[in-house]
């Protein structure tokens, strides 16, 4: 149901906003939409949350950031020779190569057939880990911003973690999760990366007419191929893409933008390793940018919430 139609419907004012706050919209937002207070919002708000407990993930805190994972960076606007020599400039061992799937030891710049632009590239890590990882990729949007790179609607952003050691239950939980969530991320994405509006990162409902027929077929996967088969078809081009682990043994998450802002790159990495890390053994039942508390560190709850806001406006 979209926002207008809840807005537009014969029933009452709490229960509107209970809606609201579950497609992930803030409490100011909702007051705003409502024409109402903001304690009264914040009173629904309490009381939902009093109805939908979760014991384990009030428990659950963020790990330290040791995972491996790796970034697709895809934009447009600077040779591929600039860019690789003030990479190399800032300690970045890279090379220009044409297309191609597979991992190096080092960053590597190609083409990319989807991007639209002139001098369009896909500037591709090697496999990074933790915080050592994170000061590479700090690195590299410097790079891209000396080089004055640019971004389109045709640009993403794609980041692969390590996934050998899933086992099917936390498959399983990251995709209920992500589903669950799929609502609030997209409030914090361009409207060319939400619901089914870009063909390169689908919707994971877009197979499903309700939430509860995705979760019966997640259920009913008896391994990570079918639960693939089952929820994307097997295709990658979807928000979360589970065929690039049997590959190279990673889960890819192909919804974020392109950016080359260090910000933006940061706290969707350290979010998406949170998700990753909850969904060992959780599964969140609230639909709001408020709960991610349960599961991330208030500074990356704090930019989210401003990004929200940011694109509302």
């Amino acid at each position: 149901m979209t926002t207008q139609e809840i807005l537009n419907q014969a029933t009452t004012k709490t229960h509107k906003m209970q809606q609201l706050l579950q497609l992930g919209f803030t409490r100011k937002q909702v007051a705003e939409m409502m024409g109402v207070g903001y304690g009264f919002v914040q009173n629904v708000y309490a009381k939902m949350q009093l109805n939908h407990p979760q014991p384990a993930a009030l428990n659950f805190i963020p790990s330290a950031f040791t995972r491996s994972f790796g970034v697709e960076f895809e934009a447009y606007g600077v040779t591929k020779e600039k860019l690789s020599d003030e990479l190399e400039r800032l300690g970045i061992v890279v090379e220009i190569e044409g297309y191609n799937h597979t991992t190096r030891n080092h960053w590597k710049i190609v083409t990319d057939a989807s991007l639209t632009g002139s001098n369009t590239f896909e500037l591709v890590s090697p496999v990074l880990r933790g915080e050592a990882g994170l000061e590479q990729v700090e690195k590299v949007c410097k790079a891209l911003k000396k080089c004055n790179a640019l971004i389109n609607k045709s640009c993403g952003m794609h980041i692969h973690f390590g996934a050998n050691d899933f086992e099917l239950k936390q498959w399983k939980n990251l995709y209920k999760n992500y589903l669950n969530y799929e609502g609030v991320i997209d409030s914090f994405m361009p409207l060319s990366r939400r619901g089914n509006n870009n063909q390169y990162c689908r919707s994971l409902m877009h197979h499903f007419r309700s939430e509860r027929d995705a979760f019966a077929a997640i259920d009913a996967a008896r391994d990570v191929e079918q639960l693939s088969r089952k929820v994307t078809g097997k295709s990658r081009y979807f928000k979360l893409n589970a065929e690039s682990f049997f590959r190279h043994g990673t889960v890819e998450f192909r919804q974020h933008s392109g950016t080359i802002e260090i910000d933006k790159v940061l706290n969707w990495i350290k979010f998406l390793n949170n998700l990753i890390e909850f969904s060992k053994s959780n599964v969140s039942n609230l639909k709001n940018v408020e709960s991610f508390s349960t599961f991330n560190q208030p500074e990356i709850v704090c930019f989210f919430q401003r990004r929200i806001s940011a694109l509302a406006a």
